[in-house]
């Protein structure tokens, strides 16, 4: 299975972080609101178990396994996960098992490290097996630029990821997992008689935070990926490099807070309102309405409205048939020239092949804001 992401945009204003990689997105229609060397590669740390998380919930859906599946903790994952290790760990006891659901719960919230590898033995039978899992499966989704070889996120030189390739990832746990997305803001959790917070400090800063994972190395430094529903949509941030535990909560609030109070919702197109045509060659029609999903909702700096431009973008003319809720477009926004945000366009109507072939124009249409 393949998600498909709109295009990103780049939406960059006034604002700077110390982290070395950084994005922001929108994450409904995946534009991207601000980014700093988000396609350059650097070390997972752990959030590499969101990769992890995402394998095991393909599983779930799949139907390969259940939450009230209980897993054998090895003497592998005691010892290179467990409290013998140093690092994060649920503090699973040798030997035990533990069901899928708490394995999940504590990856999540504990960032347990022999929690991630009990999930791998079970699922796969080993690290390695499960780590070739997460590539296919990030091939899948469209991360282009990561590269998984544990599910811990335990230094490897041949593992890397990008900022981008996260807040994607990120972007596809919560579109095609809603069900289970809770996990990521569960404030504790308990095992073994030992209580632990959630990792992710923002959780309870009171701002809207609700996932998903922090990351720590000492080659890597200090990360997190962050997603917020506070300004009335959901935001995705990524920001990684940072020298201290208070200095990434500090970055990403400060990151997510001007994603969500910076910029404005305009309602540009009602429900069902066509926002241009589309042409098609050789079909009933020649051409075929566009429409959003709903309301055509636009965020943009506020401020700018002036500055802005459109245009609707397809690769065209369509070919018949073209069926009704397909998407052929995308509605491109500009302000100064600079692409702040796309909105993906779908088929009003379903035009079928016809018997006179239309003549074929071109397949970029440009239109004026005037409703601004």
């Amino acid at each position: 299975m393949v998600l498909a992401f709109a295009s990103p945009a780049f939406a960059q204003t006034t604002f700077d972080t110390k982290a070395k990689f950084a994005i922001l997105m929108d994450e409904e229609s995946g534009t991207v609101i601000f980014q700093k060397d988000a396609d350059l590669p650097m070390e997972p740390a752990s959030m590499a178990k969101l990769m992890t998380i995402a394998v095991v919930f393909d599983e779930l859906r799949a139907g390969r396994i259940a939450m009230s599946d209980e897993f054998f903790v090895s003497e592998h994952a005691w010892r290179t996960g467990g409290a013998r290790s140093g690092g994060s760990t649920m503090f699973a006891e040798l030997n035990s098992k533990i069901s899928v659901e708490n394995l999940v719960r504590s990856v999540i919230i504990q960032s347990g490290n022999d929690a991630a590898i009990v999930l791998a033995e079970g699922i796969a039978g080993s690290e390695g097996s499960f780590a070739a899992m997460m590539n296919e499966l990030a091939a899948d989704i469209g991360l282009t630029d990561s590269h998984f070889t544990n599910p811990t996120g335990l230094p490897d030189p041949d593992m890397h990821v990008t900022a981008r390739d996260l807040a994607d990832l990120a972007r596809y746990l919560i579109k095609d997992y809603p069900q289970y997305y809770h996990y990521f803001s569960e404030p504790e959790m308990e095992w073994n008689k030992i209580k632990q917070p959630n990792r992710n400090s923002l959780v309870e800063m009171g701002i809207g935070v609700d996932g998903l994972k922090t990351g720590h190395t000492e080659s890597a430094g200090y990360g997190s990926v962050i997603s917020t529903k506070d300004g009335g949509r959901r935001l995705i941030a990524v920001v990684h490099g940072l020298t201290s535990m208070s200095q990434r909560t500090e970055e990403g609030r400060k990151l997510i807070t001007w994603g969500a109070r910076a910029f404005e919702r305009v309602a540009a197109y009602a429900d069902g309102a066509v926002v241009a045509r589309a042409n098609v060659y050789g079909g009933t029609s020649g051409s075929v309405g566009l429409v959003g999903k709903g309301e055509v909702a636009l965020y943009l700096p506020r401020g700018s409205r002036k500055c802005l431009g459109a245009e609707v973008h397809y690769t065209g003319p369509l070919m018949p048939p073209v069926k009704a809720g397909d998407q052929v477009a995308e509605l491109r926004v500009f302000c100064d020239d600079q692409l702040v945000q796309v909105a993906p366009l779908f088929a009003a109507e379903t035009v079928e092949e016809g018997d006179i072939v239309r003549k074929a124009t071109d397949a970029l249409k440009q239109l004026a804001l005037g409703w601004l």
